[in-house]
């Protein structure tokens, strides 16, 4: 296998994502810092900016908090993260790769 090497390191970085479950749970800190949403700002801040407001209608993620429906307790939780995780890798293979083939038509290669 040519890239060997980076397919490891791909898949151990999809098996430590539930860490960032973990750890805040394990020392009591909360949610993950910056991924906070506008009820977190608001409890931060004590307001929501208004830009922020106005965006938080604007995008609401295809599996949201990276848990499927039903699985936010116990050990699916985890498993949620990782599967959220090598989804996240595929998709981005995909679109590397439509992509390199899109640029490579236009510059003339078959």
């Amino acid at each position: 296998m040519k890239n060997r090497n980076l397919w490891i390191a791909i898949a151990v970085m999809i098996l430590l994502t539930p860490v960032g479950l973990l750890l805040p749970e394990l020392f009591r800190a909360g949610g993950a810092w910056g991924e906070w949403g506008a009820d977190e700002i608001k409890d931060i801040l004590s307001y929501v900016p208004d830009g922020m407001k106005k965006l938080s209608t604007f995008w609401n993620s295809p599996i949201s908090d990276y848990a499927f429906q039903g699985w936010q307790k116990g050990i699916k939780v985890y498993l949620s993260y990782i599967i959220s995780g090598i989804i996240g890798v595929i998709l981005i293979i995909l679109g590397i790769y439509g992509l390199g083939k899109v640029l490579t038509r236009k510059n003339g290669n078959p």
